[in-house]
């Protein structure tokens, strides 16, 4: 069982009625001492490459297509290895009587040396989605100065919160 890293539980859920789970999958790709992640050029944050978990696909299988689209990279699938999960929990933003659930799984991995283009959603584009390799720190800090974006704030402490441990681990500088 992947270990958890931390949870994010806002306990503000009380009068929530129902809930509505959303799991993702991430890729820690590391090269040089700097991190690949996608920059939103749109709101100037800073993500790990992947997303949401279809119902007919496997956290391994949503890891491997999310990098692809958003990144352009290429996962060596033997290369992938399972860091941990965050476990996220508060009232949805848009309806206090929901509940979002969210686990989001995180895997050190590698890629093939030569990307390929980017397969963007529409909102993706509209974002300015681009591959960086960056320090950690530099993603921390900027995830940490968002200041006018249409997501919760979670998100980017979410991804911070992972670049500590990363550091704090030893795994990246």
């Amino acid at each position: 069982m992947m270990r958890l890293l931390f949870e994010i539980d806002k306990k503000d859920y009380g009068s929530c009625t129902r809930s509505f789970v959303r799991n993702s999958a991430r890729s820690i790709i590391i090269q040089n001492g700097k991190v690949a992640m996608i920059h939103s050029r749109e709101y100037d944050y800073y993500k790990f490459p992947g997303g949401g978990i279809k119902e007919d696909e496997t956290p391994i299988e949503a890891l491997i297509r999310e990098t692809r689209e958003e990144a352009g990279l290429v996962i060596v699938p033997e290369s992938i290895q399972e860091y941990g999960y965050v476990h996220r929990i508060q009232r949805s933003d848009n309806d206090e009587t929901e509940c979002f659930i969210q686990d989001n799984y995180y895997y050190l991995c590698s890629v093939e040396e030569n990307a390929i283009p980017q397969d963007l959603d529409d909102y993706e584009a509209k974002e300015r989605y681009s591959l960086e390799y960056v320090s950690p720190q530099t993603a921390i800090e900027r995830n940490r100065s968002v200041k006018d974006s249409p997501y919760n704030e979670t998100m980017f402490e979410r991804e911070a919160g992972v670049l500590e441990l990363l550091m704090k681990e030893g795994l990246i500088g």
